[in-house]
């Protein structure tokens, strides 16, 4: 009696995960997709399976990628203005600017940049606790291809015989 009703269960089991529908005998409709899909409302230049797009993106075409501020007194201030021209075809959005230490603050544009447009990005470096040679990168991220972009601010800082170590 018990593997009766274990065969029953397993023979309801097998009927429930049937791709037929119900019993009405009616079939039902597919749901087909829209006509839009994700690419056409997100732009992204790479794709898996397609060739990468570098014509219609967000172009960074900076003045200069690296300063070479010299050398200064430890503990000094050292500011530089990167200034830049969006040479894409389309708005440059930056997403994120990021050092590699606390010692360096970048700031950004925040809105978009249209095509033809012009930005600068501000670092500015604390040199307190920072001696000899010194270069420190900011690493942008904005949509354009490649999606990162580097900056560098480099010098020499000399130790302060006022400042004890």
């Amino acid at each position: 009696m018990r593997q009766s009703i274990l065969y029953l269960c397993f023979l309801l089991f097998l009927g429930a995960c049937s791709n037929e529908p119900a019993s009405s005998g009616k079939r039902v409709q597919e749901i087909k997709p829209s006509k839009i899909s994700n690419k056409d409302i997100i732009r992204n230049p790479v794709s898996a399976d397609l060739p990468i797009d570098t014509i219609n993106v967000a172009i960074m075409t900076f003045e200069e990628t690296e300063y070479e501020f010299g050398a200064v007194l430890e503990g000094a201030q050292v500011k530089h203005t990167y200034k830049f021209t969006n040479t894409g075809t389309v708005p440059l959005i930056i997403s994120d600017a990021r050092s590699t230490c606390g010692c360096t603050v970048p700031e950004w544009p925040k809105k978009p940049i249209p095509p033809g447009g012009k930005g600068e990005i501000k670092v500015s470096f604390n040199t307190a606790n920072k001696i000899k040679d010194q270069v420190k990168q900011v690493t942008l991220t904005a949509n354009t291809y490649p999606s990162m972009t580097k900056l560098f601010i480099k010098g020499y800082v000399q130790p302060n015989p006022a400042r004890q170590h």
